[in-house]
């Protein structure tokens, strides 16, 4: 996932490239609004963490003129402005969060993340190392190559992509896939599980779908 930092305090805006990149997001640092602003209107970012005051442009300006021409990539704030008048203001310009300055990194991690999950879930291309799935054209493919899947198999590995690096309970897949609430024999999931495994023929270094035993499984990108 592709991050851009808008700050102009170089040491916050190194401390957040560290910890970013230890969490494996890949990372641009721009320390005015004039090449910030440049940087998200020609590069591709899935999210953009946008200081208010900066050098050249405003974080204001910056997060309108975004706005003008994307509607759906999520911004986050991070400004020590903390009046109501002033939260308000940013989020009327266009801001999905704010987050006031000092601020924790596990709580701007967090943060972070649920924007990511609330775009993955309004997504309808969804990709997974070298998988792809498309729910509109009901399509899966691994390295270009077309994988054909029964309905409950898309729909096991749909809720596995679309909650990837987030542990889906046996419970919770049994409810979401097969639509059973109540007690049932969920090894049936492990029978679909092995049959996504050899048909998306994953090797030892494509451990993509992985057992958490005793509780379900999780997609992670190795």
């Amino acid at each position: 996932m592709n991050i851009l930092i808008v700050e102009d305090e170089i040491g916050i805006a190194n401390f957040l490239q560290q910890g970013l990149e230890e969490e494996d997001f890949i990372v641009t640092v721009c320390d005015n609004g004039t090449d910030g602003l440049h940087k998200a209107l020609t590069e591709k970012f899935d999210i953009i963490l946008l200081d208010w005051m900066l050098p050249g442009i405003s974080g204001i300006e910056i997060c309108k003129a975004i706005r003008e021409v994307n509607s759906e990539l999520p911004i986050l704030f991070l400004t020590a402005k903390d009046t109501l008048q002033e939260t308000i203001e940013g989020l009327k310009s266009g801001a999905n969060d704010y987050i006031k300055k000092p601020f924790h990194f596990a709580e701007l991690l967090e943060r972070t993340k649920v924007h990511f999950r609330r775009d993955a879930s309004n997504s309808t291309e969804l990709k997974l190392g070298s998988i792809l799935l498309d729910t509109e054209r009901h399509f899966v493919s691994k390295n270009q190559k077309e994988i054909p899947l029964t309905q409950k198999e898309f729909a096991l590995l749909e809720m596995l992509m679309r909650n990837k690096d987030k542990i889906c309970t046996r419970t919770e897949i049994i409810e979401q896939v097969w639509d059973i609430h109540f007690e049932y024999n969920t090894g049936v999931i492990d029978v679909f599980i092995n049959s996504l495994r050899k048909k998306l023929e994953l090797s030892e270094n494509e451990n993509y779908i992985q057992t958490i035993r005793g509780i379900g499984y999780i997609a992670k990108e190795i």
